[in-house]
Formats: C-alpha cells, sequence, structure tokens
C-alpha cells in the first residue's frame, strides 16, 4: 500500500491556475525550472515512448513569437483587437514552457494515448510550478494549432505540435475561487 499523502491531497483539492496577465518577475531560472520539468516528466506514459518534449521559452524568445503572431494574425485577416489579444499572450510573458506532443510511430500505442501523454504533462507541469509557491497559468489560443506559427516561431516537425503554452513566474494577486464542477452529477458509479 502507498504512503498517505494528506498534504498533497489537499494541495490538488485547492489548487488553482493564476492568470497568466497577473505573473510578475521574477520567473524561476534553469535551476529552480529543472525540478519542474522533471516532475513533469513522470507523467504517466504508456510504452514509455516520451512524446512529448519541452520549448523553454525566456524573455527574447516571448517578444519573437508577440511579433510573429501580429504578423499571422494580420495574414489571416485578424482584426486590431483580435491581434492585440493573441500578442499579449507573449508580450505579457517572464517565462513560459511549450510543451510539444511529439507523435512517436508505434504498433502498441494508439495516437490518442499520447496526445493524453502531453497532456497529463502539461497539468502535472502546471501543478508542480504551483506547488513550488509561482504562479502558473495554461494557455493554448490560436497560435498553438497554426502550422506556419509553430514551424517558424518554435521550429515544430510535421510530427509535431503544440500541447499547451505554460506561463510560471511570481503571483502578484490570489485570485478569486471559481465555482466548481459538481463531481457528484458527473459520477456514475457502476457495481455490476
Amino acid at each position: 500500500m502507498s504512503l498517505k499523502n494528506p498534504a498533497a491531497l489537499d494541495f490538488l483539492q485547492s489548487r488553482r491556475s493564476r492568470p497568466a496577465k497577473t505573473l510578475v518577475a521574477p520567473a524561476p531560472n534553469r535551476e529552480q525550472l529543472l525540478p519542474l520539468l522533471t516532475a513533469a516528466a513522470r507523467s504517466p506514459d504508456h510504452g514509455k515512448l516520451e512524446p512529448w518534449r519541452f520549448v523553454v521559452l525566456e524573455i527574447g524568445a516571448l517578444q519573437r513569437l508577440a511579433d510573429l503572431t501580429e504578423n499571422r494574425a494580420a495574414a489571416m485577416g485578424k482584426n486590431a483587437e483580435e491581434i492585440a489579444k493573441a500578442r499579449s499572450q507573449f508580450d505579457m510573458g517572464l517565462l513560459a514552457v511549450a510543451v510539444i506532443e511529439v507523435q512517436k510511430p508505434s504498433e502498441k500505442i494508439p495516437a490518442i494515448e499520447q496526445t493524453y501523454s502531453a497532456g497529463a504533462v502539461c497539468l502535472a507541469l502546471l501543478n508542480a510550478a504551483l506547488a513550488a509557491g509561482w504562479g502558473a497559468n495554461w494557455l493554448s489560443g490560436w497560435q498553438a494549432h497554426d502550422r506556419e506559427f509553430c514551424k517558424k516561431g518554435l521550429g515544430l516537425a510535421e510530427n509535431e505540435r503544440v500541447a499547451g503554452f505554460i506561463h510560471i513566474a511570481t503571483e502578484s494577486v490570489s485570485p478569486p475561487e471559481r465555482p466548481r464542477p459538481d463531481v457528484s452529477a458527473l459520477t456514475q458509479w457502476v457495481s455490476e
């Protein structure tokens, strides 16, 4: 039987993402970020394929991605308000980790399970950052799904896509609690 960890359970039952726009300096340095990435890499991974990787985006890279966002949005015909909103994710960032899903050929592991593993890595990284005392938020946006943005901005191959951008820095304000799902309404018990 595994050892109980009531502090971890309490954390998971009360965890709350911090809006990226409320994150301020400092952001974790490389030494502080490495344990968080190590924790995230312990996510479920059927077949031990490691169907994900990390791209750590520091301020210079975030500014480059903000400019690319503006250029791509304009080429796509988005209006000024849409451009400003999309660009702000990278303009306001101090540090973000792009979790990249890497689809790997496998006769045993379906592609969807590799996608789930990449999503699990995003949540594990988010929770590791929060547990370590940082503010963190998992964002995506249309850029994460735009092949040209992903190729030019992140150098992604055809078998790769962005699972999420995990922004990590210092929490400036504590967000209010928000309504949570009614677990009893979402749970079906089957005994036979």
